[in-house]
């Protein structure tokens, strides 16, 4: 991808890329049925966009992910932490 890209994507987020690339690389693999996994991603999407979630909140995405099926992906991540 173009660097120029990324820089603005940087810019308009405040997120560095380089962070979000290991997030990516980590999450390949993972059990996303396992309860606990899907929390540490919330906690780590979270802390990187620098936006608190509460237990509340974790336990909708939790419910979403593990119960209902929902993909994860930080669309998804960004959706639900946005409307709540």
């Amino acid at each position: 991808m173009d660097n120029h890209f990324f820089k603005n994507m940087e810019k308009k987020t405040g997120v560095n890329m380089k962070d979000i690339f290991e997030l990516a690389n980590s999450l390949q693999g993972a059990n996303f049925k396992d309860e606990a996994t899907v929390r540490n991603v919330i906690k780590s999407v979270s802390k990187m966009a620098n936006k608190p979630v509460s237990k509340e909140t974790e336990d909708q995405i939790v419910q979403s992910i593990i119960k209902d099926g929902k993909q994860l992906d930080f669309g998804t991540l960004s959706k639900m932490l946005n409307n709540k």
